[in-house]
């Protein structure tokens, strides 16, 4: 079994462990659907045409995660920002 069945067979990722609070903006808007895929972190829309992610990842391991699946959508990053907290 690879890795994102395993991720699916094993729900929706909870956070036992708090890491960092990461922002990570897209351009275009993400429908928020993908926010269990994409580690449950929020999906937040701005005005200024952009989506937001926003929420705690166990380790950069997580983060960078995130970003391949982002890449692998061929989504536009705009930035990534680790922020104290949220």
């Amino acid at each position: 079994m690879d890795e994102d069945q395993q991720r699916q067979r094993a729900g929706p990722a909870t956070h036992d462990h708090v890491g960092p609070v990461y922002r990570i903006r897209l351009q275009g808007h993400l429908d928020k659907r993908w926010s269990a895929w994409l580690d449950g972190l929020a999906v937040i829309h701005k005005e200024d045409g952009t989506t937001l992610l926003s929420g705690a990842l166990t380790d950069q391991a997580a983060l960078y995660g995130v970003l391949i699946k982002i890449r692998d959508l061929g989504l536009p990053l705009v930035s990534v920002q680790r922020v104290e907290s949220e």
